[in-house]
């Protein structure tokens, strides 16, 4: 079966959760990136912080980019995936948790990035039409 590891996308960066909104901002658009997991001063991962994110809780509650931290807009403990399970654990963390994005952990390091399209990708057509549908609805 398919692991997180082979269908990931490595490198991920992490926006420090001291870092500013309008940095991390910046970090995604230099990266051509919709999200950024949030990484705090002990290099654990604190959360996501995605492109919505910055425009509905930081611009459009009239909020300042450059005073807002990164770790300010980290809701509780991290949804994350290990290197190593499969891609039936990997679809079912994104449907149980609704999430379109997962970090991928080995032990406690930060090892790549699995995406929806990822997913999209490594998987057979039904199983990927099922993870659509349930992102896709409230």
């Amino acid at each position: 079966m398919t692991t997180a590891r082979e269908i990931m996308t490595e490198g991920a960066e992490c926006i420090g959760a001291e870092e500013t909104v309008l940095e991390a901002a910046r970090k995604m658009t230099e990266m051509g990136v919709g999200a950024l997991p949030i990484c705090g001063t002990d290099d654990r991962l604190k959360g996501m912080l995605t492109d919505r994110d910055i425009v509905v809780k930081v611009l459009g509650a009239g909020k300042d980019p450059d005073r807002v931290k990164a770790g300010e807009l980290a809701q509780g403990e991290a949804v994350t995936i290990g290197a190593d399970d499969d891609a039936a654990e990997i679809l079912r963390t994104m449907v149980e948790h609704k999430v379109r994005r997962l970090p991928v952990i080995d032990g406690h390091r930060l090892v790549g990035i699995v995406a929806q399209a990822d997913v999209a990708r490594a998987l057979p057509d039904p199983q990927v039409g099922d993870l659509l549908e349930a992102l896709s609805t409230d």
